[in-house]
């Protein structure tokens, strides 16, 4: 088995938040290049989304923003008004290095968030939303930040979504009048050569 693989199961298997973020924090130096020798395609799908219902004057959130790859991609893309949020200091940290961001936060998905209601006209979120991760009832706060009528877009791994509180969470927040489903992309491999047989795909929703 690999570092890289070593290094990313170590951090799967953290048993509660402050672990989780402890261990990102170890690996926040390190994490792109485990990462992107390994053709890692995350960002684009769900850049290639949000580019669909957002102007470049729109005001995006980049939750679970890691060291910043998704930030950078829609930079290139010119937008300009982006925000971070992230469970660890340390990829906070490689992501401020970046200087596509506005503002970063420290916040954790599945509990209280110290950023205002119906601050944001998109929210994106790629890679977060998995086992060990950022929970279901994530979404519900997103929802809040987020002004009616704009969108959170993010990936997740279409078995996991099957297998886990995803499928009627996602359709009990539809059914309440909260979000409508406008997009779900087809899956695609995030790390072709290391994990081919891992899918994620993107789904979007716009904010009631």
């Amino acid at each position: 088995m690999s570092k890289k693989t070593d290094t990313v199961h170590w951090v799967y298997s953290s048993q509660n938040n402050q672990e989780l973020a402890e261990r990102y924090d170890v690996w926040a130096k390190e994490y792109e290049q485990d990462l992107l020798p390994e053709n890692y395609t995350g960002p684009e799908p769900a850049v290639e989304v949000l580019v669909k219902y957002l102007s470049k004057e729109a005001k995006i959130l980049d939750a679970g923003a890691g060291t910043g790859l998704v930030g950078q991609v829609l930079h290139q893309r010119g937008y300009g008004n982006l925000e971070a949020m992230d469970i660890s200091a340390g990829m906070l940290e490689e992501a401020r290095k970046k200087n596509v961001y506005i503002a970063l936060h420290q916040g954790i998905l599945g509990e209280p968030l110290a950023l205002a209601t119906d601050t944001f006209d998109g929210i994106i979120s790629v890679g977060t939303f998995t086992l060990g991760h950022a929970p279901s009832s994530g979404f519900d706060e997103l929802i809040r930040i987020t002004k009616p009528g704009g969108y959170i877009i993010f990936t997740i791994r279409p078995d996991y979504y099957q297998n886990s509180d995803f499928k009627d969470k996602q359709a009990a927040l539809e059914a309440a009048g909260k979000w409508k489903l406008v997009e779900k992309g087809e899956p695609f491999a995030n790390l072709p050569e290391a994990e081919p047989d891992i899918y994620l795909q993107v789904w979007a929703y716009k904010v009631c």
